[in-house]
């Protein structure tokens, strides 16, 4: 390998990698289009990075003429033949899908890793992914806008890095990497539609970055009658949190405001500083904190309600509280040295207690969000990335307690569990052993934003008002999410987003938790019970069915869609993966200009790695099985991003003996004629 060179890939036309592959062969890689050599080589130097572990591949490069060099690999440093991330390379190359290439590698955190395994663990590409929305009032420039939010990228570290394909997942950071930034203009999208079908679309982690942008309407000679324009972030939670993305848009103002571009290199500390914290704690006192909490004595635990049984059911339910009542619920904790969190933690628990038909003195558990910015780790506070996570909570429900020494005991649990928000859920099960998960709901609570007053008047002097950034919801790990938060003017709103729950049930606690925040205000005192807040719901249905619900059934996915049918029997196949972004529409346009007799099929998006790339690869070389010809094989093509994809199906074509190809296109500035040639070109080559 030769030395590090972090060299920016030419993007002045179009890159082809046309990886050919066979059982009992090492694969070689033919390259075409403009790429200098010591770009191949600052790559492969790239890739040696990323697997730290691994043994030393040797890769022999031919130049045989401008435009097209050959790579040919042999085994590792003992001789054994190993598998080169062919796709890796692939995506790196052609540019777009990756970004650039990467400058450091490291560890992910125990709360990044569980986190990544969940969303892995499920076939729902949603899964862990939150959205955050705003409105924008009067002109916005569609270019600076892009603009302030690349000038964001390039400065937040994280913005920058994603997670890697190995065993144990750590993070990688790349230099460079352009968020995807979507604008549409006003009245070409219904605004729920929009954000529903952005959530469903998913944000891959194993791709820089982790942070979409959606624009709906802008521009600089909007009338003053016009509706204001909408902003979507949508963004995946092993990387950044809900705090995370209340400083990333206070930075994008501020570039905004500078005409786009931020002044300064990037901002310290980040996630780096942070794991390198982590990796430094103790862990002796927070396992004696949760092992020695973890009891719950003479009295009997109220089971967990739901069961995430892998179901593909899901959904979303909101309800708000008017000012006034939000004022009087705050007021009401504070006299009782509680918070506004303390009370819905309060009532949540007496919803809990009720629904699992609890009699006497029982523990109810659930799980909270700790922001992980309580820590003694110097500028947490201003640090974006994923340090929110679950902390398990367990308070004893006593109908003959009072409502105080409820909240009282919630309070006492929060301050003493904010030393140790570093530490992640995974971590206590292991510690506490517990042979079932202890709590199967999630309290969230998102504290009022922050009065932007420099930037706000800023901005108004341009004729701009914003609103704070909104929470939309998120599936989590647990079949029930309770997010709260305050909306524009003050009000309390809650958010339940749910998988294997009947949205009756839903319905109902929603209703119930309403009715206790609006009602124990005006008439709950200080020696006011638990038993006697209960009674309050007295009458009202217990619809919570105790005990797991019943999944639906797994949705097994589109069948793959036929772009162009063979121009001769003899033809083969071609398997194209859909880019996340590119529109089908895209896709009949190149198969229209395709030039060979092969069949074109549209395979649906990939995930870059874990078990959901696993799955996907198999069922799309599924697909294209009955359709290879005999002693031949399938060619699979992508656009940058997805060769890990293409090289992953074309590995288990070869595996069935045949001798595939795994094509991957850079896209950057190329049409769907250019693309289509180029195609047709790669595949072409073989026969």
């Amino acid at each position: 390998m030769t030395n590090s060179r972090f060299v920016r890939l030419p993007q002045g036309e179009p890159i082809t990698v046309v990886v050919e592959l066979g059982r009992g062969s090492l694969p070689v890689v033919e390259l075409h289009g403009q790429i200098k050599t010591t770009c191949i080589e600052a790559t492969l130097d790239s890739i040696a990075i990323r697997y730290p572990q691994a043994p030393a591949w040797r890769a022999h490069l031919e130049s045989r003429k401008p435009g097209h060099h050959t790579l040919r690999f042999t085994g590792g440093a003992d001789g054994a033949q190993t598998e080169f991330p062919l796709g890796i390379l692939a995506d790196l190359l052609t540019g777009g899908g990756r970004g650039s290439l990467m400058t450091r590698r490291l560890a992910a955190t125990p709360l990044q890793r569980e986190l990544l395994a969940d969303a892995d663990a499920h076939p729902d590409p949603a899964r862990q992914v939150e959205q955050a929305a705003w409105d924008w009032h009067g002109p916005l420039d569609t270019a600076r806008f892009t603009a302030a939010w690349r000038s964001v990228c390039a400065h937040e570290s994280v913005l920058r890095t994603a997670f890697d394909d190995q065993a144990e997942p750590g993070l990688v950071v790349h230099d460079q990497a352009d968020p995807e930034v979507v604008r549409l203009p006003h009245g070409s999208a219904e605004w729920h539609s929009l954000a529903e079908a952005d959530r469903r679309r998913g944000i891959d982690p194993r791709r820089p970055t982790p942070l979409r942008i959606t624009l709906l309407g802008g521009g600089t000679a909007s009338p003053a009658s016009a509706p204001p324009s909408r902003v979507l972030l949508t963004y995946h939670h092993a990387l950044l949190d809900s705090w995370s993305i209340r400083l990333l848009v206070r930075t994008f103002y501020r570039a905004y405001l500078a005409g786009g571009e931020l002044p300064g290199g990037e901002r310290r500390p980040d996630m780096t500083d942070y794991t390198a914290w982590l990796a430094a704690q103790d862990t002796a006192a927070a396992r004696d904190f949760f092992t020695s909490e973890d009891t719950t004595g003479d009295s009997v635990a109220v089971p967990p309600l739901f069961t995430d049984t892998g179901g593909r059911a899901e959904g979303r339910s909101r309800i708000r509280l008017t000012e006034e009542e939000t004022a009087r619920i705050a007021d009401w904790a504070a006299v009782r040295g509680g918070s506004e969190f303390t009370a819905l933690q309060a009532v949540w628990a007496l919803l809990l207690y009720r629904a699992g038909r609890a009699e006497g003195p029982s523990h109810v558990r659930f799980a909270t969000t700790a922001a992980g910015r309580s820590i003694l780790f110097e500028g947490v506070e201003r640090t974006p990335g994923a340090l929110a996570g679950p902390l398990p909570q367990s308070v004893l429900v006593d109908p003959d307690a009072t409502m105080t020494q409820l909240i009282a005991r919630l309070r006492d649990r929060c301050l003493d569990q904010a030393a140790y928000e570093w530490v992640s859920a995974g971590q206590i099960h292991s510690w506490t052993r517990h042979p079932h998960p202890i709590a199967d709901t999630l309290l969230t609570f998102e504290p009022p934003p922050r009065t932007l007053t420099g930037l706000n008047a800023e901005l108004a002097a341009s004729g701009i008002e914003v609103e704070p950034p909104q929470t939309l919801g998120v599936r989590t790990a647990f079949p029930l999410t309770l997010i709260a938060h305050h909306d524009g003017g003050g009000r309390l709103v809650l958010t339940a987003s749910y998988g294997q729950v009947r949205p009756s049930e839903i319905t109902e606690l929603l209703a119930h938790a309403v009715l206790l925040l609006r009602e124990l205000p005006r008439g709950a005192g200080q020696h006011t019970t638990v038993g006697e807040a209960l009674g309050l719901l007295s009458g009202m249905g217990v619809g919570t069915a105790a005990g797991p619900v019943q999944a639906e059934p797994q949705d097994t996915g589109a069948p793959p869609s036929v772009l162009r049918h063979r121009a001769r029997a003899d033809a083969g196949t071609v398997g194209l993966v859909q880019a996340p972004g590119i529109s089908r529409a895209f896709y009949d346009q190149l198969a229209r200009a395709y030039q060979g007799p092969e069949e074109l099929l549209l395979l649906g998006p990939a995930p870059a790695g874990g078990r959901q790339a696993e799955v996907a690869a198999r069922a799309m070389y599924g697909a294209l099985g009955s359709r290879v010809r005999s002693g031949g094989g399938p060619a699979v093509a992508g656009f940058s991003g997805d060769g890990v994809a293409a090289c992953a199906i074309a590995r288990l074509a070869a595996a069935d003996g045949h001798r595939p190809l795994a094509v991957v296109l850079d896209a950057t500035g190329a049409g769907p004629e250019d693309l289509a040639r180029v195609l047709a070109s790669a595949v072409g080559r073989r026969h």
